[in-house]
């Protein structure tokens, strides 16, 4: 990417241009849904491998008030190059997730994490370790998150689509549609590349 904006002393960038060109995000080739226990075991093995990986979740939204979110649905977690999407529906693959996102050796990064954290532990008994949520280490103001396209945009002189109509959809349908997997999956990635150029910026730094 070239037209990054210059990096501030937290090491987010203190200037973006007003009208910037779109993030282009991953491609959909480069983007695995878990359907199978082999593609589980191709995506553990790639992911156990890697030092870092990018993490999110997706949940069914809720309309009605008082009511209780059944995800997490939807479990992404990417390396540098490829994303795996994992249906939270099938037991033996979840247990493969849970070894991932457990393990203190795999740092998990990923923005605004709370709630996903949360729901892992509730609904699936899993206990993350080695998470670094961006949205709070990233931030210039102590009160205020930083989201992925505040990030995008600073470090990457980039705007992320973030479509609240496909982030509203059912992450609870088997079949989802590209446009979802590719939300999805821009969400992991995008959290990876931007941890990869904090840290960067944290080694020049010193």
């Amino acid at each position: 990417m070239n037209d990054v904006a210059q990096v501030g002393t937290a090491g987010v960038a203190t200037l973006a241009p007003p009208s910037l060109p779109p993030y282009e995000g991953i491609k959909l080739e480069n983007v695995r849904l878990i359907e199978s226990a082999d593609d589980a075991v191709t995506a553990i093995a790639a992911l156990m491998a890697a030092d870092a990986v990018g993490f999110d979740t997706e949940s069914k939204p809720t309309f009605r008030k008082g009511e209780v979110s059944t995800g997490p649905h939807l479990i992404q977690l990417a390396t540098d190059n490829i994303v795996y999407l994992f249906p939270a529906t099938n037991a033996s693959q979840i247990a493969a997730v849970k070894a991932i996102l457990e393990s203190p050796d795999i740092l998990k990064a990923g923005f605004g994490l709370r709630d996903d954290l949360r729901r892992l532990k509730i609904k699936l008994d899993i206990e993350t370790a080695n998470v670094v949520d961006l949205a709070i280490v990233l931030r210039e103001d102590k009160r205020k998150d930083v989201g992925a396209k505040t990030a995008v945009a600073k470090f990457f002189g980039r705007q992320l689509q973030k479509s609240k109509r496909t982030s509203t959809t059912n992450w609870a349908n088997p079949k989802l549609t590209d446009r979802q997997i590719l939300y999805a999956a821009d969400d992991a990635h995008v959290a990876l590349l931007i941890y990869r150029f904090w840290q960067q910026f944290l080694v020049n730094k010193v």
